[in-house]
């Protein structure tokens, strides 16, 4: 599982069909003093999150397929909660 926070979202015109009606977010991975560590992913939306949301993602394809009910598709980071707040 990876913290992270929105920062925009992927446009395509064309994709594969497990792609289809889901949205893909840019989070940037969040380090543990809560700020942004350099590196990024890109993960399908699941929750309904928007630019500046901590988020839950997880990044293992088997999981993201599962959560997806996409088995084999070519997916590996979904999205699958938003963090109100990290105590």
């Amino acid at each position: 599982m990876i913290i992270g926070r929105v920062s925009g979202q992927i446009v395509m015109t064309i994709n594969h069909n497990a792609y289809d009606g889901r949205k893909l977010l840019i989070v940037d991975r969040l380090g543990p003093d809560h700020e942004p560590s350099g590196g990024y992913v890109i993960a399908i939306d699941t929750v309904g999150a928007g630019p500046g949301e901590t988020v839950l993602i997880n990044d293992e394809g088997g999981g993201a397929q599962q959560v997806l009910g996409c088995p084999g598709a070519p997916i590996r980071s979904v999205v699958v909660g938003i963090i109100d707040e990290i105590g």
